[in-house]
């Protein structure tokens, strides 16, 4: 597979990264509980890192779906087709996938980034900038749009072999 050189990094990262906020994400919890029932001094900065921590994982764990080509639409349709029909299907679905990447988390997830920023708000517990939470939508966008072309190079170089 040509793609895999290109792809892996960029799946190591992605992988390393979820799995530590991830990490963050379950110490959170654990210490929030911890802190609320044993200690009866609810901690409301964890509260706050594990509310964040969950969007990252979640849009940048769908980044890595992406990636893997295990996203509900590409399994569907092109499971049960071969040949010339299921390159053509992977182009147009992962054009589809970075047309909505585009569209929606790099140009959407920009705008809302900037207007959090120019705006100043921050996060009540943390005093946190807001817009170092929103940068993830457009981070998220950028990858799926990475793995889109890739997968979009890779189904045109087996058309044109003539691969199945």
């Amino acid at each position: 597979m040509f793609i895999s050189k290109y792809k892996k990094p960029v799946d190591t990262v992605i992988a390393l990264f979820s799995v530590s906020i991830m990490v963050m994400l379950v110490f959170c919890v654990v210490w929030q509980v911890v802190s609320r029932y044993v200690l009866n001094s609810p901690s409301t900065m964890t509260d706050e890192i594990a509310r964040f921590s969950m969007i990252w994982v979640a849009l940048l764990g769908a980044a890595y779906t992406v990636g893997l080509q295990k996203h509900l639409s590409i399994d569907l349709f092109t499971h049960q087709l071969s040949g010339r029909k299921k390159q053509i299907s992977i182009i147009i679905i992962n054009a589809i996938i970075g047309f909505f990447s585009t569209c929606v988390l790099i140009y959407g997830g920009y705008r809302l980034f900037y207007k959090v920023l120019a705006t100043g708000q921050v996060s009540p517990a943390m005093q946190l900038p807001m817009a170092y939470i929103y940068i993830v939508l457009p981070l998220t966008g950028v990858i799926i749009l990475y793995y889109s072309f890739l997968f979009i190079i890779d189904a045109v170089i087996n058309l044109k072999r003539g691969a199945a």
